[in-house]
């Protein structure tokens, strides 16, 4: 009985990490799988990004029309509330073409 005690017991500890891991883990990617134009995409398309909501994704479109366009993804930093980390996690989901005419 002690035994298959200690064995359920070590089973838990071994086990733990892994179940964690698997619960804490952030989605890498936005919904469609594809890339986001900061130039022609729309606050919805923006909020299909990982940690982007409405208020950002409106921020982000602000920030574009008074600004201009985006001359490069890095510029994505000079929004409000995009920091280096958040801007790390979406770079490879980014890009940045002039807008169409």
């Amino acid at each position: 009985m002690v035994s298959r005690l200690l064995a359920a017991l070590l089973g838990v500890f071994l086990l733990a990490p892994t179940f964690a891991h698997a619960q804490t883990a952030a989605p890498t990617v936005d919904k469609a799988g594809s890339t986001i134009n900061l130039n022609t995409a729309s606050a919805a398309d923006f909020e299909n990004l990982p940690g982007i909501g409405a208020k950002m994704a409106e921020r982000i479109v602000e920030y574009r029309q008074k600004n201009g366009p985006f001359k490069k993804i890095e510029d994505l930093m000079n929004v409000k509330g995009i920091g280096e980390k958040n801007f790390l996690k979406l770079k490879a989901r980014l890009t940045v073409s002039s807008p169409k005419a």
